[in-house]
């Protein structure tokens, strides 16, 4: 399909019949992948006639996951979406920008997840640390889009850009965003051990460290070195 590699990922949604309307508009645009993280209701009936034809076979292969982590755990770039700004949302995409990256990585063999949030409130702070960078779609009253509009809008969005004439495909990325997960972790261990984060809501201040990570697209290599050195820091100060 033509956005193979990209994964939709629905974080606690509502209602099964905007998980249809979702698997059409993929089918429509290209993306086979879709997968839900701790569903508030999950009904494969209900979602069905919303899904059409079209969408049966996305809504069949759909994934199941109880957090987020374990959703995108495989994958390379993870972009989350929002309709708000300020505090944790900084420096947000815009979907032409979001759809230049994605598609760079897809035809570097990367595997990308596109997160949305439940239709009532959006993304988490604690679900937005996990992603490498934020999108939001413009809007000129209403402050935020049906989930299913968001979702045909990004990837429409990806699908155009990725008929464009191909680009010198960029260097694949060396670790999974599971691996850059257990990396920051470790980093941010060490931070705290060195006394080097501060303030009540450590993971916000971590978060520059997070994104400049993601942001470095790491080589097994430096992974590997950087994971020893953290190791060998640590044990330096349990000493």
């Amino acid at each position: 399909m033509l956005l193979d590699g990209l994964r939709t990922v629905l974080v606690k949604t509502r209602f099964p019949e905007n998980i249809g309307m979702v698997a059409r508009a993929q089918a429509n645009m290209g993306s086979a992948e879709l997968f839900l993280v701790d569903p508030e209701r999950w009904d494969y009936a209900k979602a069905l006639p919303l899904a059409t034809p079209k969408g049966k076979a996305i809504l069949d292969g759909i994934s199941v996951k109880a957090t987020l982590a374990e959703a995108i755990s495989d994958t390379h770039y993870v972009l989350g979406t929002t309709a708000r700004t300020g505090g944790w949302r900084q420096k947000l995409l815009h979907p032409d920008e979001a759809a230049r990256e994605i598609v760079s990585r897809l035809e570097a063999n990367e595997r990308v997840a596109l997160v949305f949030g439940p239709e009532d409130r959006g993304l988490e702070n604690s679900e937005i640390c996990a992603c490498d960078a934020l999108v939001t779609i413009p809007t000129d009253q209403a402050s935020s889009l049906n989930l299913a509009q968001a979702v045909l809008l990004l990837l429409y969005t990806c699908a155009e850009e990725r008929r464009r004439p191909l680009r010198p495909p960029k260097k694949a990325k060396g670790i999974s965003h599971g691996e850059l997960d257990c990396f920051l972790d470790q980093f941010k261990a060490t931070l705290l051990a060195l006394d080097c984060l501060h303030g009540d809501n450590i993971d916000y201040f971590f978060l520059p460290w997070r994104r400049l990570f993601a942001r470095m697209e790491l080589a097994r290599s430096e992974y590997d070195a950087l994971m020893g050195l953290c190791r060998q820091i640590r044990h330096k100060i349990a000493r």
